[in-house]
């Protein structure tokens, strides 16, 4: 039996400890999900009060980023570009139509 080759305490079997090239993040990002959902419940029901929280949903999802675990390497930066987009058209109206 070769009990030398398989024991895990010998110390000429350890191998530096390297970071992988990128991290792959398996799960979606909740709060990411429910910023782009609100974003288009924003743009069909045009209720600006809603638009607040997705901004806050998307600017969470920029800072909790992790370059290093997206593949596409988007992140949150088109979420909150939709956020702030749907914030704009929510508002838009108010300044836009005025009364005569």
């Amino acid at each position: 039996m070769s009990g030398k080759v398989d024991d895990p305490r010998d110390a000429s079997l350890e191998a530096p400890f390297t970071l992988p090239a990128t991290w792959y993040q398996e799960t979606s990002d909740g709060l990411n999900t429910s910023g782009m959902f609100l974003s288009g419940l924003i743009m069909v029901t045009r209720n600006r009060f809603l638009a607040w929280p997705a901004i806050i949903f998307s600017i969470n999802s920029v800072v909790n980023q992790h370059p290093l675990r997206q593949k596409d390497g988007g992140g949150g930066w088109s979420n909150l570009m939709l956020c702030v987009s749907a914030l704009f058209a929510s508002y838009i109206p108010v300044f836009v139509i005025t009364r005569s």
